[in-house]
């Protein structure tokens, strides 16, 4: 085996001076902050009266963060909105790229195409803070909406600020944010099928239904799985900056997920608790961790594709 990846790294040297920043990176950026999970092991470190190192060294060792986590019923609320809403996200909105690159991809108006795909693929590039305050102006008690529903008899509703409604304008938000660059990959993979395939189906009289469902989805499949297992592994990961930018204090009871409760409690005003944010945050990844190995195997089981 050592042979072989000498071989490979020998056969491919010309390559490596290229992938050097993106380990030089990882390393920085993503490996040597995991020193701070240690963190999660203290009684409290007070970084605001020492240094980080002093801080770190006079707390004391303890489990009690993590005993907090699987006790506190505010965390489990917390925990389940972050899963609902994730869900949520999964079961409305995974589907909807794929559909939209199948639509493109049967286009044959190349302008007409090009011009959609622009249309659909800008609201990515938009921040949170400015799509929450476009919504925040159109679901407004002023807005067009509510002036729609006020002119058909209605009463005006705060949608922005209402628990019930807050879930459901974070899956509408993200759709329609993210559904138009998520379908790049789809694009991209229906573009790679083989056009014959397509003219063989026509000869024995298949449909253009028949056409995307026996060739287009069977073919793009292992696409759409591995970006399955990719979302899964964000479950528990509701999207921290949406969810903030929207988060209020009507709100807070539905919509508070852990990522935000992370940051409330270990960077939020009057609150420095980072041994239990940190707990938290580790415990958090792991789960994660395990929902995207459990999905792989799952995947490799069933469908016999997978990441790794």
């Amino acid at each position: 085996m050592t042979s072989t990846l000498r071989s490979r790294v020998h056969k491919h040297r010309s390559l490596i001076p290229f992938v050097i920043p993106a380990i030089a990176f990882a390393l920085v950026f993503c490996y040597l902050p995991m020193v701070g999970i240690l963190i999660a092991f203290k009684d409290n470190p007070n970084f605001g009266r020492y240094d980080a190192f002093e801080a770190f060294a006079r707390a004391e060792w303890t489990l009690d963060n993590f005993k907090i986590i699987f006790s506190d019923p505010e965390i489990m609320r917390y925990v389940v909105n972050t899963l609902i809403i994730s869900v949520m996200k999964i079961v409305i909105l995974f589907p909807m790229p794929v559909i939209l690159a199948v639509l493109i991809s049967e286009v044959r108006k190349q302008g007409f195409s090009k011009m959609v795909q622009g249309i659909v693929f800008l609201p990515h590039f938009f921040s949170w803070v400015v799509i929450v305050g476009i919504f925040n102006s159109l679901f407004g008690m002023y807005g067009p909406i509510n002036n729609i529903g006020v002119a058909l008899g209605g009463e005006p509703i705060y949608y922005m600020g209402e628990p019930g409604w807050f879930r459901w304008l974070v899956v509408i938000l993200n759709g329609w944010k993210e559904i138009g660059y998520s379908s790049i990959v789809y694009i991209a993979a229906i573009s790679a099928i083989d056009p014959s395939l397509y003219e063989a189906a026509k000869l024995d009289g298949a449909s253009k239904v028949r056409q995307i469902w026996n060739l287009t989805i069977p073919l793009i499949m292992p696409t759409i799985m591995t970006m399955l297992i990719i979302r899964i592994g964000y479950l528990m990961d509701a999207g921290f900056e949406q969810v903030y930018a929207m988060l209020n204090s009507y709100t807070r009871e539905t919509g508070e997920i852990i990522g935000t409760y992370v940051y409330r409690l270990g960077l939020g005003t009057g609150s420095r608790d980072y041994g239990l944010s940190t707990a938290v945050g580790l415990a958090n990844g792991l789960i994660s961790l395990l929902l995207i190995l459990c999905a792989n195997k799952l995947s490799k089981k069933t469908m016999g594709t997978g990441i790794w």
